[in-house]
């Protein structure tokens, strides 16, 4: 893996970052968390290299026709959302790269959008506990490489992979996972031509510039200390993660079409990488993947790293087939 300079910058920060920067040091940067509260060791916690928002989330984001985006490749990777009631939405890549998180509402479900590069973790939360409405930040923490979130109003932390509560007042909290799905910006266009997409946040930022140049073919994780996965799947392989079970993407590519466990997964050609050349647009093809139940309705699922589903699955199911 090559970062990029800004990124560069961020890793020898991260490494300079000692366990001493916690939890002792968290409590000045977190004075509301409730560190006694938890379900995780908090050793396992380490800096990614920016503090509390310095990677930040968006609120509300503002929307354009997709006939009126010129910016973005064909096969830019976006993030789908198909609402009842909404029109659809997609949210790109190159943004969330930057941002991690969007707090936005759609068909009045206040929902999370959020992706983290180094699991390349794609997934959308219903932002909604009991009565009341949370919104989301990067608190600039690490798990298991896998972005740790926090929560505007209790200041709970949240591990983005499960979304699940792991520090603080919300901690063994469930976030509702809502069905969305990673896909080209031109498959996207192609089935929602009068869908809206997400215009380009007013941010300094080098949208559409991959910091993480190389990343899903190297050999190991960034800031990852666990175990690897089994069965010789590469790390950063992708898998294909619907509840505790995760099919490898490298055999949904073959079949194209798998039928399994009560879930029917598609995989076609035509989607970038976000993690491969600096010009994200250029990424090789790493296709997209649809997972629909017996009736047809899109379900919830992810894309994730190998390395990150043992690490939060590591009793999981392997669909490896014969």
């Amino acid at each position: 893996m090559r970062l990029t300079p800004i990124f560069a910058g961020l890793f020898a920060a991260s490494l300079a970052v000692s366990a001493s920067a916690q939890p002792a040091g968290w409590a000045a940067e977190w004075p509301n968390t409730d560190f006694e509260t938890r379900s995780v060791d908090l050793n396992e916690i380490r800096s990614g290299g920016p503090g509390r928002d310095g990677i930040p989330a968006l609120d509300d984001p503002n929307f354009i026709p997709v006939g009126s985006e010129t910016r973005i490749g064909d096969l830019e990777p976006v993030i789908t959302l198909e609402f009842d009631g909404a029109p659809p939405r997609a949210y790109p890549i190159r943004y969330l790269t930057w941002h991690e998180i969007v707090n936005d509402e759609v068909g009045g479900i206040p929902v999370a959008v959020t992706f983290c590069p180094l699991c390349n973790s794609a997934i959308t939360f219903d932002r909604r506990v009991g009565a009341r409405v949370l919104s989301f930040g990067v608190s600039g923490n690490l798990r298991h490489s896998d972005m740790v979130m926090y929560d505007r109003e209790t200041e709970s932390w949240w591990q983005q992979a499960i979304g699940e509560g792991i520090v603080g007042e919300m901690t063994g909290v469930d976030l509702v996972e809502l069905p969305s799905w990673m896909e080209s910006f031109a498959a996207f266009r192609a089935r929602n031509p009068e869908g809206l997409i997400m215009e380009e946040p007013d941010w300094r930022r080098p949208y559409g510039r991959n910091p993480y140049v190389g990343y899903d073919s190297s050999a190991r994780p960034f800031l990852y200390n666990g175990e690897m996965p089994p069965h010789g799947i590469e790390p950063l392989a992708r898998v294909v993660r619907v509840g505790d079970r995760a099919w490898p993407l490298e055999r949904l590519a073959d079949a194209e079409e798998l039928t399994e466990a009560g879930v029917t997964i598609t995989w076609r050609a035509g989607k970038a990488s976000a993690l491969d050349t600096e010009d994200l647009a250029a990424g090789r093809d790493v296709g997209m993947i649809r997972v629909r139940d017996g009736a047809g309705n899109d379900l919830p699922h992810d894309v994730m790293f190998a390395f990150a589903y043992h690490a939060f699955w590591p009793n999981g199911a392997w669909m490896l087939g014969e």
